[in-house]
């Protein structure tokens, strides 16, 4: 997830809703409380279920969009060292991403004197943890300590790559837009590569290609190509995540051109969600561990209990995730523009 958009209305909002998207998903199959409204609304849980989760492809799209806006506006590649990029993304990410760690550990060793449920993540080993500080536990083949981890993982892995690749310049863009290609035609038919970038490159160049076609000076016809690309790939095989990571791009790039990706109205409840979506990404679930905790522990059942507990912890987890916002991942970008002073 990037860091700054210079506050872009549209970008706002579709991180706004990927956020609760992502944290209906969660909330409709983690804990006893899904498992009881479940069977009074199975269809909309199912549906969350299956399709909450393919909102990460706004995520990806949106940071392959504004990484290389950062780091070759106009498709010419960075001159500097990336390392100190990529040290920088780190730091941003790994600041509020261990303190949600943190946190979901916490929850677990509370809601496990009550609950004995899959959505529970076991007592964290040295290793695991070593693991997650390293943003390496799915690569490693370890259990995830909360929900969600693995994104982040893949978000690092993601930036690294394109600011090592870009460091080419014109060759490092051309680069960019072939790995796209190949992950869309190849590595993300396969799911044993679901724990590497390579999987989930097609969707990152898609934003890249978006920001790139869309400079006033580049001709329209860019966005059509990046569309036919897309759709071989869909006719080879159709993912319907890939179709909405295209549908992602191509709003993105009409957007610019035309003023709407900066010009859009603003609404204030969709910026700030917009705003808070990596906090709100990253502690929903251990809150809704907690809430599920203390259901348990006053002996609730029924399903309005676990209705009323459900619709708590979406709003418990929105507060927090603004109390997050402003606690931890604030202080982290402080902390990240240091260091790049720093370098």
């Amino acid at each position: 997830m990037s860091t700054s958009t210079n506050r872009m209305p549209l970008i706002d909002a579709l991180r706004a809703v990927a956020a609760l998207l992502v944290m209906f998903n969660h909330f409709s199959i983690y804990g006893p409380m899904s498992d009881t409204v479940w069977d009074e609304f199975p269809d909309t849980f199912e549906w969350f279920c299956d399709y909450g989760g393919m909102a990460v492809q706004v995520f990806l799209v949106i940071g392959g969009f504004l990484a290389v806006r950062g780091m070759s506006p106009t498709g010419q590649g960075h001159a500097t060292s990336p390392l100190p990029l990529i040290w920088k993304r780190y730091l941003r990410l790994v600041v509020p991403y261990l303190a949600a760690i943190v946190l979901a550990v916490a929850a677990a060793a509370f809601v496990d004197q009550w609950i004995d449920h899959d959505a529970i993540p076991d007592r964290p080993t040295v290793t695991q943890m070593l693991a997650h500080v390293f943003l390496l536990q799915g690569v490693l083949g370890f259990d995830s300590l909360s929900a969600g981890l693995w994104y982040v993982a893949i978000d690092f892995q993601l930036f690294a790559a394109t600011a090592l690749v870009l460091r080419l310049g014109r060759v490092g863009s051309a680069l960019v837009l072939l790995l796209a290609v190949v992950s869309l035609f190849g590595f993300n038919l396969n799911d044993d590569w679901d724990n590497w970038a390579l999987y989930f490159f097609g969707s990152y160049g898609l934003g890249a290609a978006a920001w790139w076609a869309s400079n006033p000076r580049v001709k329209p016809r860019w966005l059509a190509v990046i569309a036919l690309v897309t759709f071989g790939a869909l006719w080879l095989e159709f993912r319907e995540r890939i179709a909405i990571a295209l549908v992602v791009a191509l709003l993105l790039g009409l957007s610019r051109p035309t003023g709407f990706l900066e010009g859009s109205g603003h609404f204030a409840p969709v910026a700030f969600l917009g705003k808070i979506s990596y906090s709100l990404f990253l502690v929903h679930f251990p809150v809704l561990l907690a809430a599920n905790g203390i259901y348990a522990m006053l002996g609730l059942s029924s399903l309005a209990s676990a209705e009323v507990g459900l619709m708590f912890a979406c709003v418990a987890s929105i507060g927090f995730a603004a109390l997050f916002h402003g606690w931890i991942e604030k202080p982290s970008l402080r902390l990240t523009r240091e260091a790049r002073r720093a370098a």
